[in-house]
């Protein structure tokens, strides 16, 4: 549903987007993690044919951005930074005016407007001026938007901005229904459990080239090393070093707690947990370490600027 391949963009002598590749098949949803200026929104806009690439090429739903850009933007919901909302407008005129530029019937438009404000919490206020709404409420109308006429793609550029906790899990919520066999939703966010939650590949990109791309848990096992597991044990011996099963390190040790680091956790966990007991130690817990996206993620910012630093 989204593929690009050497995707590139130039401003003038400056290289925003340095050939990127994706692959994001329908039912997947991808996120972009970057910081600010890294070439997220300049690939969004690219894909949306908003922008022409300098190199390379990309498809979205099946159409070329370049050689096809009305039929590209047919097929997408968009939402963007700046959403372009009409302040003297109300939700529902709003809609439907875009529902018309898709070529939607008003009958549809209104079924699906009135559907979509009572799921986002809007319809209260579906009739009051939009330059009267907060900065949340028109970021969830701007995602309405984007999905008023069921598009089989989805480009969404930090769709929980400024949002209030219960807001932004209206929409984490909405994203998760939205995910279908048939539907392809790129995800761009500084969120990283946001990321974490709703992402089946991460993009890391960084000065416009993508530096790791792979899924959630194969980026944490790549950046973090293997799963580790803590041991709290009441009567630990001071000093005490269990013999460990293969593929099992000690690697941490505090007061009555063990930390393990685990290759195969489902075939070593059960020796390991016999080992400590047959010792005779009182296991009062034996739980899992998480390895966050948020450290993998500064991992991974970490390792380019040490490269960066050997190559100059």
């Amino acid at each position: 549903m989204i593929w690009a391949e050497n995707l590139t963009k130039y401003f003038d002598d400056f290289l925003a987007v340095d050939q990127v590749n994706l692959n994001v098949r329908a039912g997947q949803v991808l996120v972009l993690l970057g910081p600010n200026g890294a070439g997220k929104t300049t690939t969004v806009r690219m894909l949306t044919s908003i922008l022409t690439p300098s190199n390379g090429q990309a498809r979205v739903a099946g159409y070329d951005v370049v050689k096809e850009p009305d039929r590209v933007r047919a097929s997408v919901g968009v939402l963007t930074e700046h959403h372009g909302l009409y302040g003297r407008m109300n939700a529902l005129e709003y809609l439907e005016f875009y529902g018309q530029l898709y070529g939607l019937p008003v009958e549809a438009i209104r079924q699906r407007s009135t559907e979509m404000l009572e799921q986002f919490g809007l319809a209260p206020v579906s009739k009051q001026r939009l330059g009267k709404y907060s900065k949340g409420m028109r970021q969830k109308l701007a995602l309405v938007r984007s999905m008023l006429h069921n598009p089989p793609v989805l480009l969404l550029d930090e769709p929980t901005s400024a949002m209030d906790p219960e807001s932004a899990r209206t929409v984490r919520d909405a994203i998760q229904v939205l995910r279908s066999k048939d539907r392809t939703i790129l995800l761009c966010t500084h969120n990283l459990a946001e990321a974490e939650e709703l992402a089946d590949q991460i993009a890391i990109i960084r000065q416009g080239r993508i530096i790791h791309y792979d899924s959630p848990a194969n980026l944490k096992l790549k950046l973090l090393g293997p799963t580790e597991y803590e041991a709290l044990i009441e009567n630990l011996p001071p000093g005490w070093i269990p013999e460990l099963p293969i593929g099992v390190r000690l690697t941490g040790r505090s007061g009555n707690t063990l930390r393990f680091e685990v290759d195969a956790p489902a075939e070593a966990n059960p020796f390991l947990l016999r080992l400590l007991i047959e010792r005779g130690l009182k296991v009062i817990s034996f739980q899992q370490v998480p390895h966050s996206l948020e450290n993998a993620y500064l991992q991974a910012v970490a390792q380019a600027n040490q490269e960066e630093l050997h190559v100059g």
